[in-house]
């Protein structure tokens, strides 16, 4: 399948289905493709040396001629964030809400794009005309400013593609959801909703800012000495209640983590947060009283380089935490980030420091549906076809199954590389497609998959070991073979010398041919040296063997 038919409407996610982030979604109809985000997923511990990594665009960069322009949902980071990586290799025209837009610039500035990548602002609730598209923004609720839905309208039928969202009826910051929009969607025949999996394993809803909000104002007001409060910094309605708990407790607020500054820079720029509390800047934080400052942090999932890390370690340049302080995660642990999280808050105990998370003081909610919201919307857009996303597998069978008690006819399971067809006919998986992972490793992409990668985790896990031959013409030693290891424990020297005798005795079994050929003794001595240190060890390291020749 290269061409999508004039007659048929398909689906492919290359990101996000299957997992939770990293959202790359197309939409073919009539020739053309239609891509909603590009979002950025993030490292776990099986990834050395990395950070971030995103989908592998193969699939519609050998398409782009045909792909029309990038629809980007909202603005966090698994939506948005591989734009500046990825649009190099696509060169589509980008369409955003304001809010989406301003943050997706600062990002084009730090990747020198800013001048090249085309954004187009839509207004919330605006419609966009992308033939054979006909696209309109729905306005939703979630955990960021601007969220938006699409009605994706073609002659087959329109797709209800929901993006991230929650029923929330009081946001706090932004608008509510746009609850006529979606019934008229569902009056009007809606042939597919494409939808959010998150939460679908927890009952009843997701929960209303405005309950934080309250919360986090007794929970400051009871604190003693200092207060370091950490969110997600894309949740500005948060980030401004956290604002509001310390003046309402007689504490300053102190913005602290670039990401927290920009979003709330993108937010202003927008035309929201104009009221915003006045902050003290941090190099001024010291010379007030412990129990008159309030930190607003980075770093709640872990991060090494936030804001939160930095005090844990007692690393920040103007800001501390000490015994009797006290620190408040008002988020939620992402899964894969639990290590990451227990590590820093053991860190901040050690240093003496209270720790309060949502577990003991109801100081968080999600910014997806759990099932009755997700009921809701079903009643409303009443769909021919369930596809799942946004959602590790477990979660999109749930999510299948909860559809089809919600009577939708159709559901279909499409993990990454899925390739569906909606219409004509019943929805059937048509294909298989690449969909890859790409690592973010310096300034550089590469293969997730990828021998470098590969080498690296053995690296991590088996260590190396480097040996060299110094041999003449016919190849009998001129010296000693000498032996570096690496990441290999060899306290009293025995495993090297092990080596040394192991790699004398492997070019004395070669006959003359043999010796003759460098790519042949290269061969044996690298198995002669994974030979003794598993013998030894039980590893098997990275070897690399030099042949010098005189």
């Amino acid at each position: 399948m290269t061409v999508p038919g004039k007659d048929e409407l398909l689906f492919l996610a290359l990101g996000g289905a299957g997992e939770i982030g990293m959202n790359l979604n197309l939409y073919g109809h009539a020739g053309k493709w239609l891509m909603i985000d590009l979002g950025i997923g993030f490292a776990d511990d099986s990834m050395p040396g990395v950070e971030v990594v995103m989908p592998d665009p193969a699939f519609i960069e050998e398409r782009r001629a045909d792909l029309l322009g990038i629809v980007l949902t909202h603005a966090h980071e698994d939506h948005l964030g591989a734009v500046a990586d990825l649009w190099p290799r696509l060169k589509a025209p980008v369409y955003a809400t304001p809010f989406a837009a301003s943050v997706l610039r600062r990002k084009l500035v730090e990747a020198g794009l800013v001048n090249e990548v085309p954004i187009t602002e839509i207004p919330l609730g605006g419609k966009l005309s992308l033939p054979p598209f006909e696209l309109e923004l729905i306005t939703m609720t979630h955990s960021i400013l601007e969220p938006n839905a699409l009605a994706i309208r073609t002659k087959l039928g329109t797709v209800f593609h929901t993006g991230d969202w929650k029923i929330d009826p009081e946001p706090l910051l932004g608008e509510v959801t746009d609850e006529a929009m979606l019934r008229r969607i569902g009056d009007e025949g809606a042939l597919a909703m494409v939808c959010d999996s998150t939460n679908v394993f927890v009952e009843g809803e997701a929960g209303s800012e405005s309950t934080v909000r309250a919360n986090l104002e007794k929970l400051v007001k009871t604190a003693k000495c200092r207060v370091a409060v950490t969110c997600f910094a894309s949740n500005l309605a948060r980030v401004e209640s956290v604002a509001l708990a310390a003046v309402a407790a007689g504490r300053h607020p102190v913005l602290s983590g670039r990401a927290l500054t920009r979003m709330v820079e993108s937010a202003q720029e927008c035309g929201y947060l104009l009221d915003f509390p006045q902050c003290i800047p941090e190099q001024q934080a010291g010379y007030l009283p412990r129990e008159k400052v309030l930190f607003i942090c980075t770093g709640s999932q872990g991060e090494p380089r936030a804001t939160m890390a930095k005090l844990a370690s007692g690393d920040h340049r103007d800001l501390v935490l000490e015994d009797g302080d006290t620190a408040i995660f008002s988020s939620r642990v992402i899964p894969g980030n639990e290590r990451a999280v227990g590590r820093l808050q053991n860190a901040l105990m050690a240093r003496g420091v209270e720790i309060i998370t949502d577990s003991e003081a109801n100081i968080h909610v999600s910014g997806h549906p759990a099932r009755d919201e997700l009921v809701r919307v079903y009643q409303w857009i009443r769909p021919e076809i369930a596809v799942p996303v946004h959602g590790e597998v477990r979660h999109m069978v749930e999510h299948a199954a909860l559809a089809r008690a919600c009577q939708v006819p159709e559901t279909v399971l499409a993990p990454n590389g899925t390739l569906v067809r909606l219409a004509p006919g019943p929805a059937e998986i048509i294909d298989h497609v690449h969909a890859g992972r790409l690592a973010r490793d310096g300034d550089g992409l590469v293969p997730l998959d990828g021998e470098s990668l590969r080498e690296r985790r053995k690296l991590l896990w088996n260590g190396a070991a480097a040996a060299t031959l110094v041999i003449d013409k016919g190849g009998r030693a001129v010296a000693p073979p000498k032996v570096s290891l690496r990441g290999i424990d060899d306290g009293d020297g025995t495993l090297g010398e092990a080596i040394t005798a192991g790699l004398s005795e492997m070019l004395a079994d070669l006959s003359a041919a043999e010796r003759r050929d460098d790519g042949r003794i290269e061969e044996a001595a690298r198995q002669a040296v994974r030979r003794v240190v598993r013998a030894h060890l039980g590893k098997k390291p990275l070897t690399d063997v030099h042949i010098v020749r005189i």
